[in-house]
């Protein structure tokens, strides 16, 4: 699963928190990083498009996949998902981050998320599970369709994302603040038979065509179980070295 978060918009330039709030699009800068992060992932047939209902983030997709136009892959399907969608802020929505700041609920959202809900809206605890659920849902539906070596994009939000790489990595909640996941940036998530394994968080660039199934691979095949998801000892020789399809 390759995350992608939105580019940057004209809320995340002017420092509010935009929340659901409609008609927060893409600035400038936002739409070339869309357009940057689609190079990167040209190479890799994707299996799946899915993305948050939120105009950002279908923009970025949009970005992502404007470059695939006219090459000789087919473009991916394209699902919106509700599971995805940017974290309910409820009052908070709509105000400058410099004000939030001050709140009291500040603190325990660096803090103690796992224990906040946010007035008017819902809990980051809540937030988590159907970002979870999602991305688990439609990454079991793209190995049981098309086999363990499929690649699928999910284009989601800043908070969503580390709450999804949270949980891949095995951490709680609370400590989700420790990762950043900027604008447009691309973060890899490989959902094995026993555990997720990390492959990459918040990268701005570099060559991700080790991505790419192995073109001796049928598409469609299924494997009789998943991608060992062992780790090798020692740390492996890296992608392409063939240790991850035992």
């Amino acid at each position: 699963m390759i995350l992608v978060r939105h580019g940057r918009t004209t809320a995340n330039a002017s420092g509010t928190l935009a929340g659901r709030l409609p008609g927060v699009m893409l600035d400038e800068r936002g739409l070339e990083q869309a357009r940057k992060a689609g190079e990167r992932i040209a190479p890799v047939p994707l299996a799946l498009a899915v993305t948050s209902p939120m105009e950002r983030c279908q923009q970025t997709l949009s970005g992502i996949l404007d470059g695939r136009v006219g090459e000789a892959v087919d473009l991916p399907k394209v699902v919106v998902e509700d599971g995805l969608s940017e974290c309910d802020y409820g009052e908070w929505q709509g105000e400058k981050i410099s004000a939030l700041t001050r709140r009291k609920l500040w603190k325990s959202v660096q803090t103690q998320p796992s224990a906040v809900t946010f007035p008017g809206g819902e809990s980051m605890a809540a937030m988590q599970a159907r970002g979870v659920e999602a991305v688990r849902r439609h990454d079991a539906a793209v190995t049981a369709a098309q086999g363990d070596s499929a690649v699928w994009l999910c284009v989601s939000h800043g908070d969503v994302i580390k709450a999804i790489l949270a949980d891949a990595l095995g951490m709680h909640l609370d400590l989700f603040q420790r990762l950043h996941v900027d604008p447009a940036s691309v973060s890899v998530v490989r959902y094995g038979e026993g555990r997720p394994s990390v492959l990459a968080t918040n990268t701005h660039a570099g060559d991700l065509s080790w991505l790419a199934p192995n073109p001796a691979a049928k598409k469609g095949r299924k494997s009789s179980r998943r991608r060992n998801d062992d780790a090798v000892v020692g740390g492996g020789s890296g992608p392409g070295d063939g240790l991850d399809k035992v």
